[in-house]
């Protein structure tokens, strides 16, 4: 794991366990740290920020337990809204992912910049929502999946767009946030799946990452959910993504 250290291994880790729950793109987090601070080239730094979100999946899965549980049968209330979102993830994400792959390690700054903004713009909606995530239409179930799968951008907060994307068809901020991160569970398998095991990492530093992450993960996230629904990361995602851009000019 080229110029990454033990230090850096947990740093990183840290990093996901607490992002991923808030609206502000970790894999962007994650993605400006490894390229800028620690010269990590992109293709590689995209693979490893991918790798990390399996230990949020593995705690998303374990603070919803229950709600997996339910979705094993075929009453659930859900069950259609998680399998049509899921098609239609890897719908967006496959092609995005094989085009973000071959981005230039020099206007990645640029690139993550642009959609952090992009990020932030989208977290100002005026939103609010009554109905339950049952009443979602086949149509908006698959938008969803669609809307989702333009989070394997770094830059393109996942829960951010999600959410935004449910609160604008007026589902409730409860049912919203919870739909959310189970529909992440089979996108960030796929994502992971697809991306393949990293170059140059070991096994250990694999249980590590993934250890780590979980642990934060699922330590932080009652918190830091609550935490998100009281401060707007509008501004905070595009003051990072201009300093982003900025950072392209210094870089060329």
């Amino acid at each position: 794991m080229s110029n990454i250290n033990n230090f850096t291994v947990i740093m990183l880790a840290i990093i996901q366990g607490v992002a991923e729950w808030l609206p502000v793109s970790s894999e962007g987090l994650s993605i400006l740290l490894m390229v800028n601070i620690l010269k990590v080239n992109f293709s590689e730094a995209f693979s490893y920020a991918i790798f990390l979100h399996l230990g949020t999946m593995l705690a998303v899965l374990a603070k919803f337990r229950r709600d997996f549980l339910d979705l094993l049968s075929i009453r659930s209330p859900i069950l259609k809204q998680v399998l049509l979102a899921t098609i239609f993830t890897a719908s967006s994400a496959v092609p995005l992912m094989l085009l973000v792959r071959g981005v230039d390690g020099t206007l990645a700054n640029m690139l993550i910049g642009f959609l952090l903004i992009a990020t932030g713009i989208l977290l100002r909606l005026p939103k609010e929502g009554y109905k339950k995530a049952e009443s979602l239409s086949l149509k908006e179930s698959a938008a969803l999946g669609f809307v989702q799968g333009f989070a394997i951008l770094p830059g393109i907060s996942r829960s951010g767009a999600t959410i935004s994307f449910l609160l604008l068809r007026k589902v409730k901020e409860e049912d919203a946030l919870k739909l959310s991160f189970i529909i992440s569970v089979p996108a960030v398998a796929g994502a992971v799946l697809l991306s393949g095991f990293p170059k140059n990492f070991s096994i250990d530093v694999a249980l590590t990452l993934t250890l780590t992450t979980f642990l934060v993960g699922y330590g932080m996230i009652d918190l830091l959910l609550k935490f998100a629904s009281k401060v707007s990361f509008s501004s905070f995602c595009m003051a990072l993504g201009v300093t982003a851009v900025a950072l392209t000019f210094i870089v060329l």
